[in-house]
């Protein structure tokens, strides 16, 4: 079956942006991922943005991986190595399956961008619960890198050989 074949699964997405610094009216980044799910044809299930905590972001995301109404929850923000850049520490526990290839081939991907520094990012992604989880980098344009590079189209259920889709839906669908 080709891409433009299948049926499109529309996902419901939640949004945290996690900084010390933004308002959610500076929040470019978390902003950008809105109108890039929501143009896909994606629901947005929920936006929030919240400080660097480790606790507090996993009080929220566990609210977002508790509930079966939302599909993926996608971070930005909290990354990087500066003291209180906690958002793998917070999240990775949660995970009952982690996403390695993720974060390599986010770090690959923005290499063409960035160069080496792209070393620094500790973008992760897991599924726990059904969920998937997605964290990048606080920049606009590590959001466009991830988006536009890997998210789009892995949670589009026409990308074949395959995409998270049917993991978000609990099916298993018989391979093309």
């Amino acid at each position: 079956m080709s891409k433009l074949q299948a049926p499109f699964t529309p996902l419901n997405i939640a949004i945290l942006t996690v900084s010390d610094s933004r308002t959610m009216a500076e929040d470019s980044s978390g902003q950008y991922l809105v109108d890039q799910l929501t143009a896909a044809g994606h629901q947005l299930a929920d936006r929030q943005l919240i400080t660097d905590d480790i606790y507090k972001i996993r009080a929220v995301v566990s609210g977002w991986i508790a509930d079966p109404n939302v599909h993926a929850v996608i971070t930005t923000g909290g990354t990087g190595f500066y003291i209180r850049d906690s958002i793998p520490e917070a999240v990775s526990v949660l995970f009952d399956k982690s996403v390695d290839g993720f974060g390599e081939m986010f770090r690959l991907i923005s290499k063409d961008d960035i160069g080496m520094s792209t070393i620094q990012s500790r973008a992760v992604a897991g599924m726990a619960n059904g969920t998937g989880i997605f964290c990048l980098p606080g920049s606009s344009g590590a959001c466009r890198t991830a988006w536009e590079g890997i998210l789009q189209e892995q949670l589009d259920s026409r990308t074949r050989p395959c995409n998270f889709v049917p993991h978000f839906m609990r099916t298993n669908p018989g391979h093309d």
